[in-house]
């Protein structure tokens, strides 16, 4: 709608030209307009006076919008003035019907914060973004490569995670998104743009942004069982220091201009300070403030430069038991607590009462014609009294019969852990399931890609930055290990429209029931306070945690024979030399990688 206020009608009318005429031309660049038409179908409303003390209530109420295909018009106009550019292949036609394709046709918006940080300039070394699963970092930084990449014609640019499966997502996903934003400038990999994850490997300087930067400076490059990810940065960091000492400034070679960094919680300081001591211009930094859920100053650290805490890919509800499954808080002994700074910097309200606290999160429009109270997000599943290949089985004959297209990609299976039994049900379902509906399996701990045209079944180390329609959480108990909790949290909020969680009765689960139902009756979580006793155990606790996560290579590789349960003194040997002599089997002290095959090799053994 277009109001004038002021006396000059020609300069109003030569804005509205222009600004239509611009629009059309947005809309013809990026595919719009034969799915929208031509501006004169847009019905775009223009007032050439209006009273002033009009009630603008009132107006809008006057030429409110009733008809969906209008109001998918409109979204559509609005995401090209933002720049958050739609696919139209992906939400063209009609309005849909159904849950599943208004989840597939859905119209992304940006808010004013994504917005922000996409098209604003901040003359800072380290750039933070911040912000709760689904919140959209990974597709922000893919814009904001995109404006870097053609804005600055001659830069170097890294794009870099700690996992090596969603860096090969991303190296995926990045000529796909430069083709549909209409970028004409050509890729120009291992020049212009590396996509790789932090490490990599003595054999190939391209294989990690460590490895490249250690080549870059002529330094030593440090294995993995010659230092932690943490020292060995700190290494690279003090040598090219003093590189920087003894070199003029302007005499310098940086080896990046830009370099953009996804899941930063999963890296240590020393990476963002290395990074910065090798970048010319800015670091972009982003990162899931819940998902390292074990740390004690969420909400009380430096704070971000954007912060994000609306949730557009999981449901409110989803996003709580998710919360409250991570931390605990559902249970009578809490995993941890935040400050009351926390909890509104993640995103929630606090109402309280006592030491009783009642948590609630602004319900937010993630769907056009889609109210989310009508969905059970969350599905909670006893797994006691049915075999757990047939509880699965019945639960993918629900998904299809209930979604008429429903398709393989729509769905993943996920488990936390590695349970020797979790890897032989994988190998089940990937025998079953083509057979019985018609889709096949992609394996994502063996084959570490998301592979299209195929149900995605997978650990937890395999599955960050990648989202589903429907996901099938699978764990045994409810163990109170921390990283066992901040993977499920993780998992559980990979999806779109459902999640069922497949767990064994316990204590617990009854507890865990009844908040569940809070959270979707009354959309809040109910917990207690911890105690200042149980402050202090919970703080010791998650003080040990880190203190273990720096092991040595061989003290990790003690941890896993004993999961394993490896006993013979021999046969720790024979695995141990297998294990060093197979480069892929060291790479980023990989966990589930190394105990597949540790479980495997020792049946055979």
């Amino acid at each position: 709608m277009f109001i004038n206020l002021n006396d000059d009608g020609e300069a109003f009318e030569d804005y509205v030209y222009d600004f239509i005429e611009d629009l059309g031309t947005l809309s013809d660049k990026f595919g719009y307009r034969e799915y929208i038409g031509r501006p004169k179908k847009w019905k775009l409303l223009v007032n050439d006076k209006i009273d002033k003390e009009a009630s603008i209530e009132a107006i809008l109420k006057e030429n409110e919008i009733n008809d969906t295909t209008q109001e998918k018009t409109c979204e559509l106009l609005i995401s090209l003035l933002t720049g958050s550019i739609n696919d139209i292949q992906k939400v063209q036609g009609g309005v849909p019907q159904n849950i599943l394709d208004k989840v597939k046709q859905k119209i992304i918006l940006f808010d004013g914060d994504q917005t922000r940080f996409i098209y604003q300039k901040k003359d800072k070394s380290r750039i933070t973004i911040q912000g709760l699963s689904g919140t959209g970092k990974t597709e922000l930084l893919l814009h904001k490569l995109k404006e870097i990449y053609t804005s600055y014609k001659n830069s170097k640019i890294l794009f870099t995670c700690h996992n090596k499966i969603l860096a090969s997502n991303l190296a995926d996903r990045i000529p796909k998104f430069f083709t549909f934003m209409k970028v004409e400038e050509q890729i120009e990999w291992e020049k212009r743009l590396w996509v790789i994850n932090a490490w990599g490997s003595r054999r190939y300087i391209h294989s990690g942004a460590y490895r490249y930067i250690c080549d870059f400076y002529n330094l030593d490059f440090y294995t993995f069982n010659q230092a932690t990810f943490d020292k060995a940065c700190q290494i690279a960091l003090k040598s090219i220091k003093e590189i920087r000492e003894n070199t003029n400034e302007d005499e310098f070679s940086y080896a990046f201009d830009y370099i953009l960094i996804d899941e930063s919680q999963d890296f240590p300081e020393s990476f963002f300070q290395l990074c910065e001591e090798v970048t010319k211009k800015s670091v972009y930094i982003a990162g899931d403030i819940f998902q390292n859920i074990f740390e004690m100053n969420v909400g009380n650290d430096t704070i971000p430069d954007y912060l994000l805490n609306q949730c557009y890919r999981t449901d409110p509800k989803t996003l709580m038991f998710a919360h409250s499954i991570g931390m605990g808080l559902l249970e009578e002994k809490k995993i941890n607590w935040l400050s009351d700074e926390g909890w509104e910097s993640c995103g929630y309200t606090i109402n309280k009462e006592e030491n009783t606290y009642l948590l609630s999160r602004s319900p937010i429009r993630r769907f056009a014609d889609l109210d989310d109270s009508d969905i059970e997000s969350i599905k909670l599943v006893l797994r006691n009294d049915i075999p757990l290949v047939k509880r699965i089985l019945n639960i993918l004959t629900d998904i299809k019969s209930e979604n008429e297209t429903v398709e393989s990609d729509d769905i993943a299976i996920m488990f936390v852990g590695s349970n020797k039994s979790m890897y032989e049900i994988a190998d089940i379902l990937e025998t079953i399931i083509p057979d019985r509906f018609g889709w096949d399996v992609n394996k994502a701990y063996e084959s570490r890609e998301k592979i299209e045209n195929t149900l995605l079944i997978s650990n937890h180390n395999n599955v960050k930055g990648l989202e589903f329609p429907f996901v099938i959480c699978i764990i045994d108990t409810l163990k109170s290990d921390l990283k066992f909790r901040n993977s499920l949290y993780m998992m559980l909020t990979r999806l779109f429209i459902q999640s069922y969680l497949l767990i064994k009765e316990t204590d617990n689960i009854h507890r865990i029931q009844t908040g569940l139902n809070e959270i979707n009756l009354n959309k809040h979580i109910k917990t207690t306070k911890p105690t200042e006793e149980e402050l202090k155990t919970i703080k010791e606790t998650i003080i040990q945690y880190n203190s273990k996560s720096n092991k040595s290579w061989k003290d990790f590789l003690q941890d896993i024979f004993e999961e394993c349960k490896v006993e013979k003194l021999e046969n720790k040997k024979i695995l141990e030399d297998m294990i060093n002599q197979n480069p892929s089997l060291k790479m980023n002290f990989d966990r589930e990688k190394l105990t597949d095959f540790v479980y495997k090799t020792q049946d055979f053994l």
